[in-house]
C-alpha cells in the first residue's frame, strides 16, 4: 500500500542519515543569546539554504517513485527498479527475457520454459495456485502473474510486491511490453511490438488468395475450449485471412457444446498433440468436412507452446497458423 505524502516525507527524510536529523533538532531547538528576548533567532542563511536543499531533495525523491498500474487497476509503487523477479505466466516470463532483462528472473512457474535458460531457474509450483513458501525464500521485489492466479493477496500480505498482467488480445500484449518495459526501465520497449506486428503481417502476406476466409476450428482444450475471434490467437487467425466458426460474441475462450462444432463443420481443425487424443471418435464428428478431409493440423508441444502464448513469440505462432493453412487449403 502506498504511503500517504507525509509517511512519505519523513521515510525519505530519514534515509538522509542520523546526523542530518540531530542537526536539525539542534537548530531548531537552539536558545536566544540575548538576555530577555524570549523569541529564538532566525536560523543563518547557509543552514536555510541547506535545508531548503534537502527538502527539495526529498519532495522531488517522492515525485521519481516508480509506479505502474496493472490490469486489476491498482497503482503499484517501487522505490527502485526491481532486481530479482519471479514470474508465474510464461508469457510474462518471455516478455521480461525478449526485453533483456532475463538475469533479473530468480524463479519462475513450472510452465516457463523458453528461453532454455530458464531450466536452471528455481521452479516455484503453478501459475494458479503456485508455492508461496517457494516464492517468499527467492526474496523477490516482484512477483509477475496472471490476475486469475490465488496468490496475489497472499504474497501481497508478506510485504511482497504484485503486479497482475493477463494478456488476452494483440492490444493486451503491445500495452503488457509497455507496462513491464515501465517496470523494468527498459527503453522503447515498444520496440519489440513492432518485430511482432512485422512478423504477423509478413506471415499473411505468405499466404496464397484461396486460403481466404477457410474456415477454422481452433481448440485449445478438449472440454472442449476453443479460440474465439475474440482471443489473441482469434486475431492472428483474422490477419491471415481465416474465418473463425467461433464469433467474438462468445468471448475469447468459450466452452463449447461439441454439436456447435459438427453444426459449424470447419474446413480446418487447429489443435495441439495434448489435445487431439479421441478428437475424431467424438459423436458426429467423423462428418466434419476437416476430419473427412484430413485438414486436421496436430500442433507439437513446442509449436502449441508457441501458439497458445500472447506474448514476444506470436509472429513464430501466426507463421505455424499460416503454414497448417497453407497445407491443408490445397
Amino acid at each position: 500500500m502506498a504511503m500517504n505524502q507525509p509517511s512519505r516525507f519523513f521515510a525519505l527524510f530519514s534515509h538522509l542519515g542520523r546526523g542530518a536529523v540531530v542537526g536539525f533538532a539542534q537548530v531548531k531547538e537552539e536558545p536566544a543569546t540575548r538576555a530577555g528576548d524570549t523569541k529564538q533567532n532566525p536560523l543563518p542563511p547557509r543552514v536555510l539554504a541547506a535545508l531548503s536543499l534537502t527538502l527539495a531533495f526529498t519532495l522531488s525523491g517522492t515525485s521519481h517513485a516508480l509506479q505502474v498500474t496493472d490490469d486489476r487497476g491498482l497503482v503499484v509503487t517501487f522505490d527502485k527498479t526491481p532486481m530479482r523477479i519471479v514470474s508465474l505466466l510464461p508469457s510474462l516470463t518471455e516478455t521480461v527475457c525478449e526485453l533483456g532483462q532475463c538475469q533479473r528472473l530468480v524463479g519462475v512457474d513450472r510452465y516457463s520454459n523458453f528461453p532454455a535458460s530458464l531450466q536452471k531457474l528455481p521452479q516455484v509450483g503453478g501459475g494458479l495456485d503456485p508455492n508461496i513458501e517457494a516464492i517468499v525464500a527467492l526474496k523477490p521485489d516482484v512477483v509477475l502473474m496472471a490476475i486469475s492466479s490465488r496468490a496475489g493477496e497472499r504474497l501481497q500480505s508478506l510485504g511482497i510486491k504484485v503486479v497482475a498482467l493477463e494478456p488476452k488480445t494483440h492490444a493486451d500484449v503491445k500495452r503488457v511490453l509497455e507496462t513491464i518495459g515501465q517496470l523494468l526501465q527498459v527503453p522503447d520497449a515498444q520496440r519489440v511490438w513492432r518485430v511482432i506486428d512485422a512478423g504477423v503481417l509478413a506471415a499473411a502476406q505468405s499466404l496464397p488468395a484461396k486460403v481466404k476466409n477457410t474456415r477454422v476450428y481452433f481448440e485449445v482444450n478438449r472440454a472442449p475450449y476453443a479460440a474465439g475471434e475474440a482471443s489473441f490467437i482469434g486475431e492472428t487467425l483474422t490477419r491471415l485471412g481465416a474465418k473463425n466458426i467461433v464469433p467474438a460474441s462468445l468471448g475469447p475462450f468459450p466452452k463449447l457444446n461439441p454439436e456447435y462444432v459438427v453444426r459449424a463443420n470447419p474446413d480446418v481443425i487447429m489443435v495441439g498433440d495434448r489435445n487431439y487424443a479421441g478428437m475424431e471418435g467424438r459423436p458426429g464428428w467423423p462428418g466434419i468436412r476437416a476430419i473427412k478431409e484430413r485438414r486436421v493440423c496436430v500442433f507439437t508441444v513446442e509449436q502449441s507452446d508457441v501458439v497458445v502464448r500472447p506474448g514476444p513469440r506470436m509472429a513464430e505462432g501466426a507463421r505455424i497458423m499460416a503454414q497448417c493453412l497453407g497445407d491443408k487449403s490445397q
